[in-house]
């Protein structure tokens, strides 16, 4: 049986995670020894590992603790993780996208910027530089933002 600390060294995690992963219920003390120190297995240490490399690739640790239940009744979990991963991808090439767009404005916006002299605030403009591409925007027309 193993103590927090020496589960936290097998399973290549700081205490604190393991704690944790415990206060969420991903996993659950085999006993407790006299003194209040709850005790593990080996397997946990096994399961902490798995739980580590599954946050590696992006799923969440309610999607995790979904995964491990259906393994803990026996049940394979492959086609929910299949169609979880899939739907982050698809996420994720949204957000990538938004982020290559917002890279083009501001690469946009520092080129038109390194022509304009600097501005003081003078009530009506707080910054110029800013407020600028504010008015360009507004010539253009609008899109609906999903």
């Amino acid at each position: 049986m193993l103590t927090v600390n020496e589960l936290a060294i097998q399973s290549d995690a700081p205490a604190h995670v393991v704690r944790y992963y415990v206060r969420i219920g991903l996993i659950q003390p085999a006993g407790q020894q006299e003194n209040g120190y709850r005790l593990f297995t080996s397997h946990d240490a096994t399961r902490i590992r798995f739980i580590r490399m599954a946050k590696h690739l992006g799923f969440t640790l309610n999607e995790i603790k979904q995964i491990t239940r259906h393994g803990d009744m026996g049940e394979s979990p492959c086609d929910d993780v299949r169609k979880i991963i899939q739907h982050r991808i698809q996420e994720n090439r949204v957000k990538i996208e938004e982020m290559m767009k917002l890279q083009a404005r501001m690469e946009q916006a520092l080129e038109q910027w390194k022509l304009m002299p600097n501005g003081i605030p003078d009530g009506n403009s707080v910054c110029h530089l800013i407020e600028s591409i504010e008015s360009n925007e507004d010539k253009q027309p609008c899109h609906a933002e999903s």
